[in-house]
Formats: structure tokens, sequence, C-alpha cells
């Protein structure tokens, strides 16, 4: 299979407060507002954007993973790709151009999520002050707020863990790189995927809900532990708390730390981790015991960040009060050790 996909462009999410939740990731976060469009879509960059935004939010009545965007290796692998998807059964439309990028090709898996892919792209060079003085930087750094540098991966879940990495694996080329699985059950509780040499740019969690499509959270990249570190004081000390971290992953090993836009939306800063060239890797099954999520194993995720988005159409055996066995052994694992 020729190589089809190079990288995560951008995400696209819906939250029922667009001006609310764009003050908070300018505020706070440290994004920048590139763009607005006629259905009031807001369009947001990081300082190291090389395209010209990374993040888009439009009006919903949930918190919600509209889409998901990745560039393509070429025109050619474009096709190709738009031709893999059609010859696995699902049919996904074309679109001669978007703010930012040219023909696109978007689908919905079989897990409800929807990905756009395209190959033509608005590069990004900022100008007047703006205009960094190294060549290679799209826009000189920036120091506000949180300040990432770029956006780094997307954690989806679904009903099938194992099913979903496998799909997207066989038909786009993804590479599976980890796994983790109970220590009392064979049953798949997440899965990290990448297009290129990171440990993941799509990450899987186990969803038990009737709802397809959901989406855990998403990730913006800085550049070392001490600016997460900095990241963590910076948002506590402007009323947004942390929700889990900062810590390290296992699998990846990743600094991480997480947090929630006003939406509920859940957001994650990480750094660090290996980068990973192996063209004939093997994805290594990992147990929640092992550290997969809390590298020291000495932690306790918060239940909270099982919660995915938009919530399940039907309260939680939780907020009932009630987890009957089944869910317990599912959650248990995650309070003990966590998601990725």
């Amino acid at each position: 299979m020729i190589k089809l996909l190079s990288h995560l462009s951008h995400v696209r999410l819906a939250t029922h407060d667009v001006e609310g939740t764009t003050r908070f990731y300018e505020d706070q976060v440290g994004v920048r507002t590139i763009h607005t469009d006629d259905e009031g879509a807001v369009y947001l960059r990081t300082w190291g954007d090389y395209y010209q935004y990374s993040l888009v939010l439009e009006h919903g009545d949930e918190p919600s993973l509209v889409s998901m965007a990745w560039r393509t290796t070429s025109a050619e692998a474009l096709d190709e790709a738009a031709r893999r998807i059609e010859a696995a059964g699902i049919t996904g439309t074309w679109k001669d151009s978007s703010f930012g990028h040219g023909r696109s090709y978007t689908f919905t898996g079989p897990y409800g999520h929807t990905m756009e892919l395209f190959w033509d792209v608005d590069k990004y060079q900022g100008e007047g002050e703006l205009r960094s003085i190294y060549p290679d930087r799209p826009e000189r750094r920036s120091r506000h707020a949180v300040a990432p540098r770029q956006l780094d991966h997307v954690t989806i879940a679904a009903s099938d863990v194992v099913g979903f990495a496998t799909w997207y694996r066989d038909v786009l080329g993804f590479r599976i790189m980890a796994h983790t699985v109970l220590e009392h059950a064979n049953i798949n509780v997440f899965s990290v995927l990448t297009t290129n040499e990171k440990s993941h740019d799509l990450g899987v969690v186990l969803d038990s809900s009737q709802r397809p499509g959901r989406v855990n959270h998403f990730a913006y990249w800085v550049d070392t532990r001490e600016d997460l570190l900095q990241a963590a004081d910076i948002l506590m000390e402007n009323g947004t708390p942390i929700e889990y971290g900062p810590s390290i992953h296992g699998i990846g090993e990743q600094n991480f730390l997480y947090f929630r836009d006003p939406s509920s939306m859940r957001v994650e800063v990480n750094t660090g981790g290996y980068r990973n060239y192996v063209p004939d890797w093997e994805p290594n099954t990992w147990t929640p015991s092992q550290g997969s999520n809390n590298f020291y194993r000495n932690s306790q995720m918060p239940m909270s960040m099982t919660e995915c988005f938009p919530p399940d159409a039907k309260p939680s055996a939780t907020e009932e009060g009630v987890l009957p066995g089944t869910e317990e052994d599912l959650l248990n694992p995650y309070n003990k050790h966590g998601l990725g």
C-alpha cells in the first residue's frame, strides 16, 4: 500500500456558545482567530500551524466532534484513499474547496466519525509583527497563555476498539502502535494509531454508549515539559481546573495534562514521547497495571475522564449511582490507570 495520509491537519468541534468558547481558546489556550465564515464558524490557529488553522468552532446544541481532517501525501493519494474507502462500502462526498484548502473528500466511517481528506492547502506565512526571524517558522513564537505550537492528536470513542483500529489500518494505512487490554478479561479498551513517526495522532477508547461518532478529547503540543507545567499554572491561575495530570503516559511516553473548555469538551496538552520509524512495527499489548496511561503507576485517574462527547443519550449507570457488573469491569481499570 502506498502511504496515503501524512498527518492530522485540523479538528472541527461543535459548541453551544461559539463566542464564549472562542474567547476561552484565545485568552487561556493562546490560539488566535484567523477567519469567521458566513455561517459563524470560527477558525483558530496556533503559532506553529504551517497551514491556516487547526481548530474550527461551529454552533451545535451539544459538544461534539464534527469532523477531523487529514492531509494526504499527494493528489494521487487523495484519489486512492477515496477509492479504497468506497471499495470498503462507504460513500463519501467531494467538495471543490473550503477555507484554507482545496478539493477534499469527506466520509463518515463505520463507527460514526466524519473524516475529511485533502491535498491542496494554503500555507501560512506571518507578516509584519507576526513574521518570525526564523525562516522555517510560519509565525513568530507566542508566549501568550498556554501557547501551543501545534495540534497533536484526537482520541475518539468507539464500540469496538479493535474493529475501529483494523478498519483504519486496512483502508487508510494507519499504523497500529499499541493496545491496552484488561488483565481479567480479553477486552481491548484503548488503542493508538499513527500516520507518521509519532506514537499516535489518532486514539480510540472503548465506548459503551449507544451513540456513534463520539470523541474523548483532542490534544495540543508544546515544546517542553517546562512549557506544559507552566500551562497548568496559567490555566489554574485563570480559573480553569486541571482534570488530570500533569503526569506521563506509559504508551507513547508523553507528558500530559487535561482540562475542559466552556462547552465541557476535554482538551489535552502534551509534550515529549518517543518517535518510531520502524516500518514493520508490531503493536505491543499493555495492561492497565503496567502503566499504559500512568507511567509511574501511582495515581488514580478521575472517573470524569471516561466521559465522551456528545453525552450519552441515556443517563449512564454511574449517573444513576449503580454500576452493573459488566460496566464496572470496564470502568475500574480506567479509574486505576486511565485512558490514553
